[in-house]
């Protein structure tokens, strides 16, 4: 069975209804395919694009920190704002580690190779 196969032939299901959303609900940050290949230049260090990584990763944690103080404080923040901001975090959090372990292992495989 592929994985292909077990998604349901009617997504439609799976998307958001509109009565859900409010007018005051901000709207989320996307950036336009051409936009993205704008922005990330082909001459970038890998140096310099991990480290802008780790510069959102940290972004998004803090973000998610706020986020949870506000609505402890009894701000008038929706809860499921805030449980998104804390996922955008773990997730970015997972990838940024995953990157370093694979990175890690590629390094060691190298230092293992025979000259």
């Amino acid at each position: 069975m592929s994985p292909l196969s077990a998604i349901p032939p009617n997504m439609s299901s799976f998307m958001p209804k509109l009565d859900m959303v409010t007018p005051d609900m901000p709207l989320p940050d996307v950036t336009a395919p051409s936009e993205v290949s704008k922005a990330a230049p082909s001459s970038d260090s890998f140096a310099s694009m991990f480290g802008r990584m780790v510069s959102e990763v940290n972004t998004k944690q803090n973000a998610a920190t706020e986020a949870v103080s506000a609505l402890q404080s009894g701000q008038k923040i929706p809860l499921h704002q805030t449980v998104i901001a804390m996922e955008e975090a773990s997730v970015s959090f997972q990838l940024m580690v995953e990157v370093r372990n694979r990175l890690l292992e590629s390094y060691q495989e190298i230092m293992r190779m025979s000259v």
